[in-house]
């Protein structure tokens, strides 16, 4: 018999290049508490391989800062520059490795889903998304970047969903588990 924890800390992240998003709540039964949302910024560094660095840095501070039971993670979208797609499937991968070098299971949502979830719309735009995201975590402040308000909304979304093994999403509890899955992208 499965017992879902009472209580859960879940870190959502919006992986970019330029800035990634994240947000912490606490989950508390059927209610969420604002824990931490930000912005790391990398859009000064010119070396790709310099911001692959820092997000790892800093989303391993964060892992070991705030200590989540969950990193759910917003899967990059459908581009028509593949190399934009490539760095931002680099940005995801990495914040993955942080998160599974910690066996922290990893979830991940398309950005459709992570706006249905929030405002009950798939093309919602992002200033729908924080103002929502406002009411339900009653905060006030306005983040300078809506990054961060983009990572919050995949922990929100995490939240929202109450993953079974059967759901939809893909969650790994390790590196086997990602591998096992993944076959034919890993090599």
């Amino acid at each position: 018999m499965l017992v879902e924890k009472k209580e859960r800390i879940i870190m959502g992240i919006d992986p970019g290049t330029a800035i990634m998003g994240y947000g912490v709540i606490l989950e508390k039964g059927n209610k969420m508490e604002l824990l931490s949302m930000g912005v790391v910024r990398m859009d000064y560094l010119d070396d790709h391989f310099l911001k692959l660095q820092r997000i790892f840095e800093k989303t391993t501070a964060l892992i070991e800062q705030y200590n989540p039971d969950a990193l759910a993670l917003e899967a990059p979208f459908y581009g028509k520059n593949i190399q934009v797609m490539l760095k931002l499937g680099r940005a995801q991968g990495i914040a993955m490795a942080a998160a599974l070098a910690k066996n922290i299971p990893v979830c991940e949502y398309a950005p459709r889903k992570v706006k249905q979830s929030i405002t009950g719309h798939g093309t919602a735009s992002k200033e729908q998304v924080a103002a929502m995201l406002q009411r339900l975590l009653n905060f006030k402040e306005t983040p300078e970047f809506l990054d961060a308000t983009d990572g919050l909304a995949v922990a929100v979304c995490h939240s929202f969903q109450k993953i079974t093994s059967g759901g939809k999403s893909k969650t790994y509890t390790g590196w086997e588990a990602f591998v096992s899955d993944n076959k034919k992208r890993v090599r």
